[in-house]
């Protein structure tokens, strides 16, 4: 496609999501930059952490971007420094906000990925936006310590906060429970570890959910607005594994480990795509089916 004009920076490009974020919107004509942490030779590529204010004033000041997707974050839930959530998901994304401001521009849309984790896990069903938020661990906290803090921002910058819920693709690392999933069975294993595979959960193709990353930036009545990002459907772990087996035509055994089921953890549990859909026109992720075959086949 040609060229567009306009320009979009698209913090933690070198990560899982910001590589189909780019690629969405390459596809659609901007002109993308990139900020990580690491090196990386894409071209329009700044190296910078979230946390040093001055490097990202002079990023800003120097490309002024037209839109904004704010990608980068401590993401696996895991991890063993809690306070790196805090520092990278709630300051480093104040930082990002402060400079916008101080580059002294008004960029068109402001797009912060939160997470639906801000939910919790004690609410059953179909959750839409006005669910009460109920974080149950340091990851959700700081997502929604980051909301609130986006707030402060919202007289000033066009901001829009998305609650995805989970979503995977080719690329995800194997420490999510998808592609531990789909490795296994890649890789043909006769066993795999897993918690309770009797709950049901929203999955969401990533090329779907980056596509809807784009068309809400692009409409002017999501600014100000928090959306969940889901599919509005469910699907147990074990329907699941009985995809994969179906694609593969391989079968494996399934230890449960008692240290990967969560207490009092719901049975079921999905986002609402209302707003979304309100927002954007009618959008839809494709069947966990398709998304599975895609992951099991790539290379």
């Amino acid at each position: 496609m040609a060229d567009n004009g306009k320009k979009a920076l698209i913090t933690g490009i070198s990560g899982f999501t910001g590589y189909y974020m780019a690629a969405e919107l390459s596809a659609a004509g901007y002109r993308v930059y990139g900020i990580s942490s690491g090196a990386n030779n894409l071209p329009d590529y700044y190296q910078a952490d979230l946390t040093d204010y001055n490097s990202l004033v002079k990023i800003i000041m120097h490309i002024k971007p037209d839109y904004i997707v704010h990608l980068a974050a401590i993401a696996f839930v895991g991890h063993g420094d809690a306070s790196a959530f805090y520092n990278v998901n709630v300051v480093g994304s104040r930082n990002l906000l402060q400079a916008v401001v101080a580059a002294d521009y008004q960029p068109k849309a402001v797009l912060l990925a939160s997470s639906a984790n801000v939910y919790g896990n004690s609410q059953e069903g179909k959750l839409n936006e006005m669910a009460a938020v109920n974080p149950a661990n340091d990851y959700a906290v700081s997502k929604l310590a980051m909301e609130y803090m986006a707030h402060l921002w919202k007289e000033n910058l066009p901001i829009i906060i998305t609650r995805p819920f989970n979503y995977t693709g080719v690329r995800q690392t194997d420490n999510f429970l998808l592609p531990k999933i789909v490795k296994h069975f890649k890789e043909k294993a006769d066993t795999i570890e897993l918690g309770n595979i009797d709950v049901w959960r929203d999955f969401t193709d990533v090329r779907a959910l980056t596509d809807a990353y784009l068309r809400l930036i692009e409409c002017e009545s999501a600014v100000g607005q928090t959306v969940n990002v889901c599919s509005g459907s469910t699907y147990s772990l074990r329907e699941i594994i009985q995809l994969c087996e179906k694609i593969t035509a391989h079968k494996m055994n399934i230890k449960v480990n008692p240290d990967f089921i969560r207490v009092n953890e719901v049975k079921s549990l999905s986002g609402d795509v209302t707003k979304l859909n309100k927002i954007i026109g009618n959008w839809n992720t494709p069947q966990i089916e398709e998304t599975l075959r895609w992951m099991l086949e790539a290379k």
